[in-house]
């Protein structure tokens, strides 16, 4: 009988390490352990970033400063790809020393209890982080080779001459940013009208101007119906009728939470496990963090989910954790987009009463030399002049948005904010400047 039970090894880990360094006895079950450590550390956002990092240097040399050509050698990237990702498994590995690691995929069939292979492993309490997996809509005959989703993206030897990419969210973005600056021609491919469902208009169409730079064609309000391999390349029929050719498509829509785990009626399942505000689901002493859970599909979410719940089983009272708190970031070329708390939007669809100061990044001489003239930051207050919440599109953006989290854990309001001395020269002077305009 362990004392805690962790099912899926992704950011779920950190919790199991905490655990088990508190002195209880702790299992982690993980499909494959040269996977421990999860998408976000093998498929996702670290080797992602890492080919959206060389892409942009292969991007920016292509100026007026550089003579000479540059080509993209991915067969190395990918090779130094795998190589980072052994390597920070070992690490992962390492500080899991004091767990009991047991591979194979592991599915709760009774209260306490999670079978694997054959064999029942009871706990006193269970946390579930099995993630996420890429949703494949109907009428797309996905074969891992011509049509695609960034797992195979990221183990390309060769770059494509064309690729459409069918969905415009965080990954669809960030996949047309990486081929993009690496020479290939994108069109990108969406079922309603616009890009950034939610963002500040402002910065919807600064984003639209900064890939149509890129040269990216954007075909809006085109739901693919259907889309298989041929000898000519993979063929696309929208829902309107027309169809076009390209040689890859990258399928791009979302992530369905994994919830095959659940082998039991006592833990209710609907667009992820069910949980409450403390991630308890139906079943007590029974947890679900991260992507599984439906709530919010970001690493760092889940891994204050995943440390939270351990520090309330250890008897602990941490404070209770405000997912709209979290920082969330679409990472493209130049620009990302970052908010957090309250934006434009929210604020509208509750009727809210609230001050917005716009400070455009044009207004700084480095914005010339960083493509980001087109960048800007966006912040918001009550009426009492606490913060609520900001919306950032700059090199960088992710980074930039944390003294705004910051603010937001701290209860900040806009004259505290405003003693906050920014350094000089860098874009975070003008988060500074719009604290001063709200």
């Amino acid at each position: 009988m362990y004392d805690l039970l962790y099912i899926g090894g992704g950011l779920n880990y950190a919790g199991a390490v905490i655990a088990a360094k508190n002195g209880f006895k702790v299992a982690l079950i993980e499909k494959e352990m040269a996977h421990l450590g999860g998408t976000c550390l093998h498929k996702g956002c670290i080797p992602s970033k890492m080919f959206l990092h060389y892409a942009n240097i292969l991007r920016e040399s292509q100026n007026a400063y550089f003579r000479g050509t540059l080509t993209f050698n991915m067969e190395t990237l990918v090779r130094k790809k795998n190589e980072l990702c052994k390597s920070a498994n070992k690490a992962v590995i390492d500080q899991c020393r004091d767990i009991d690691l047991i591979e194979g995929e592991g599915k709760l069939i009774a209260p306490h209890k999670v079978e694997v292979k054959g064999k029942i492993y009871e706990a006193k309490h269970i946390i579930i982080g099995t993630g996420s997996s890429a949703f494949i809509p109907k009428g797309i005959a996905y074969d891992a080779e011509e049509i695609i989703t960034s797992d195979e993206v990221l183990e390309m030897k060769h770059l494509p001459k064309t690729i459409a990419i069918y969905g415009d969210g965080a990954i669809g973005r960030e996949m047309a940013s990486f081929f993009l600056s690496a020479g290939v021609r994108v069109t990108l491919i969406s079922r309603h009208e616009g890009l950034l469902k939610g963002a500040h208009p402002l910065i919807v169409n600064s984003m639209r101007k900064q890939l149509e730079t890129l040269g990216m064609e954007h075909l809006r309000n085109h739901p693919v119906i259907k889309a298989q391999s041929t000898q000519r390349g993979v063929h696309i029929t929208f829902e309107d009728g027309s169809s076009r050719y390209f040689e890859k498509l990258l399928v791009a829509t979302g992530r369905t939470p994994n919830t095959g785990v659940i082998g039991t009626d006592a833990v209710k399942v609907g667009k992820g496990i069910v949980t409450d505000d403390d991630f308890e689901t139906t079943l007590s002493g029974h947890y679900a963090i991260g992507d599984c859970n439906g709530k919010l599909q970001l690493a760092h979410a889940a891994r204050a989910e995943a440390l939270y719940v351990t520090q309330k089983i250890l008897g602990r009272t941490p404070h209770r954790l405000n997912l709209s708190h979290v920082v969330k970031f679409m990472h493209t070329l130049p620009m990302s987009y970052a908010w957090v708390g309250e934006t434009r939007h929210t604020l509208k669809k509750r009727n809210a009463d609230f001050k917005e100061s716009v400070m455009p990044l044009n207004r700084f001489t480095a914005s010339l030399f960083h493509d980001a003239v087109h960048g800007m930051m966006i912040t918001y207050a009550d009426g009492e002049g606490f913060i609520l919440g900001a919306e950032i599109l700059a090199p960088n953006a992710e980074e930039l948005i944390a003294p705004v989290a910051i603010a937001l854990a701290g209860e900040m309001d806009a004259p505290l904010a405003q003693r906050t001395i920014m350094a000089h020269p860098t874009f975070s002077e003008a988060l500074e400047r719009s604290w001063f305009r709200l």
